[in-house]
């Protein structure tokens, strides 16, 4: 299966919410991480936003994982951004 970078965007006006709902944002993303369906996820360090590098068949099928995420569900994602991505060295080339 492809790769995807999801890229999502966060207003510092949602910080407080995030906080709050992070514990099942996170908790919903380790069911993903031990399905095989996200291979890596982080915060950027500036807090602007996130990178997650999820496996799914399409774009189709990712998008529609994703709107299952907490964060999305309460609105907290400014935007999200779908790529499929082809690893050519490194760790994820090997997949």
């Amino acid at each position: 299966m492809p790769l995807f970078a999801v890229e999502y965007t966060y207003s510092a006006a949602t910080s407080d919410r995030r906080d709050e709902v992070r514990p099942d944002h996170r908790g919903w993303l380790a069911e993903l991480v031990a399905a095989g369906a996200v291979v890596s996820t982080g915060p950027y360090a500036d807090g602007s936003g996130a990178l997650i590098i999820a496996d799914a068949a399409d774009e189709a099928a990712v998008r529609e994982l994703f709107t299952q995420d907490p964060f999305a569900r309460a609105g907290l994602v400014d935007s999200a951004r779908f790529t499929e991505w082809t690893p050519v060295m490194g760790l994820l080339s090997d997949r």
